[in-house]
């Protein structure tokens, strides 16, 4: 099996990074971002190398609340799939959540396969309690509104499966 690994993003990984993440946006599997977003959240990301220092993959963490997390962008080169890669991506990204603490992990994706095969669960309503959903709902990050199922974000989502995950 080819020789790659997982380690915290840098700042000077971010173009690389926008061009692993383009491919999907453009098929829209994944939402663009303008680099300042991802620069911003620089610090949420993992990324994978290959043996010679490219980047293959990349997948990022965000906080939701006080025991929920999301992993976002997740992408893998497309000669990587079937690697392996993504599934070091999750892991990693899992012992980051465990590491703060978190309890559970949300994603939207359109891969429910592949996330089925990590322990994600699709999902419906009332996730969190009445309370938690007052204060989540005030925020303005997207991926909140995604996790709450909000009808604004409802263009976007269209054909993505809620996924979650108990660590």
């Amino acid at each position: 099996m080819p020789e790659f690994s997982v380690r915290r993003a840098r700042t000077t990984d971010v173009p690389a990074v926008m061009r692993l993440v383009e491919p999907f946006v453009q098929r829209r599997i994944l939402l663009g971002k303008n680099a300042v977003v991802f620069y911003e959240a620089v610090q949420e990301f993992r990324v994978v190398e290959d043996e010679v220092g490219n980047l293959i993959g990349c997948g990022a963490l965000h906080v939701l609340w006080q025991d929920l997390g999301e992993v976002r962008t997740v992408a893998v080169h497309p000669d990587w799939i079937h690697q392996g890669v993504g599934h070091a991506i999750l892991r990693r990204l899992e012992e980051d959540a465990r590491e703060l603490g978190l309890q559970r992990l949300f994603c939207l994706t359109f891969e429910t396969g592949f996330f089925g095969r990590q322990g994600y669960l699709p999902i419906g309503e009332h996730v969190v309690s009445p309370e938690v959903y007052a204060e989540l709902v005030q925020s303005s990050d997207e991926g909140v509104a995604e996790f709450l199922d909000l009808a604004r974000v409802k263009p976007n989502t269209l054909g993505n499966t809620r996924m979650l995950k108990t660590l």
